[in-house]
C-alpha cells in the first residue's frame, strides 16, 4: 500500500496514485522530459491531483523508481529464492523479472539516489541474487571457482539484452529458459538442464 507523509492511502487515492505512476512510466518512456500536465492527461486525472500526491516532478520520479523497485522485489520473492531448488528459483525469478522489467523499463533504469528506498531495494535484490547463485554453486550448477559477483553481472546483462529489441520471442518462460541455459552452459554444445 502506498503512503503519503507516513499515512496509508484510501483505496480511491491508491488507485489514483497507481494510475499516475503507470501513466508516468508510459509517458516518460516515450518523452523523458514530459511535463506533469502530460502525465496527468495520460493518467486521466487533473494536474492538481498529481500535485496533491507528489510535491514535485522529482518526487513523482522518485515514487516511480520506488514503486518499480518494489515490484521487482516482489517478483524475486515470488520465485522463492530461499526455498525452491536453485534451478527452479532461478527460472521463476528470471521469468518474473522479465515481466516487471518489460513493463517498467523506464523506472528501473532511473539512477537510485543513495539512501533512497529504490537503492535499498536494489541492493537487497543483488544480495538475494548472490544467495541464489551460491545455492546453485553448492548444487554444482555453477563452477566452484566462479566469481559469483561476476556471474550475477553476466546474468543481469543477459536479462537486459533479452529485453532489448526482442520481437521474436517475448514469452517470459521461453526467455528465462534461454537466459538460464546460456548462464549455466554458455554457447557451447551441451545437454539442457532446464
Amino acid at each position: 500500500m502506498s503512503e503519503t507523509a507516513g499515512r496509508p492511502l484510501r483505496a480511491d487515492a491508491e488507485r489514483s496514485v497507481r494510475a499516475i505512476l503507470e501513466a508516468a512510466e508510459r509517458v516518460l518512456a516515450e518523452e523523458p522530459g514530459a511535463s506533469l500536465e502530460q502525465i496527468a492527461a495520460a493518467a486521466n486525472v487533473a494536474r492538481t491531483t498529481i500535485h496533491r500526491r507528489f510535491a514535485s516532478r522529482q518526487a513523482l520520479i522518485d515514487a516511480l523508481a520506488s514503486s518499480a523497485a518494489r515490484q521487482l522485489a516482489r517478483a524475486v520473492d515470488d520465485g522463492r529464492p530461499d526455498t525452491a531448488p536453485p534451478l527452479v528459483a532461478m527460472h521463476r525469478i528470471t521469468a518474473n523479472v522479465l515481466q516487471v522489467k518489460s513493463a517498467w523499463a523506464f523506472a528501473l533504469e532511473l539512477p537510485s539516489d543513495p539512501g533512497s528506498e529504490a537503492a535499498a531495494l536494489h541492493e537487497d535484490i543483488n544480495h538475494r541474487c548472490l544467495a541464489v547463485l551460491k545455492r546453485a554453486q553448492d548444487d554444482k550448477l555453477i563452477d566452484a571457482a566462479a566469481d559469483l559477483d561476476w556471474v550475477r553481472r553476466v546474468y543481469y546483462a543477459l536479462i537486459g539484452e533479452s529485453l532489448r529489441g526482442n520481437t521474436d520471442d517475448t514469452d517470459p518462460d521461453t526467455l528465462a529458459t534461454r537466459i538460464i541455459d546460456t548462464l549455466l552452459h554458455g554457447a557451447g554444445p551441451h545437454t539442457r538442464t532446464t
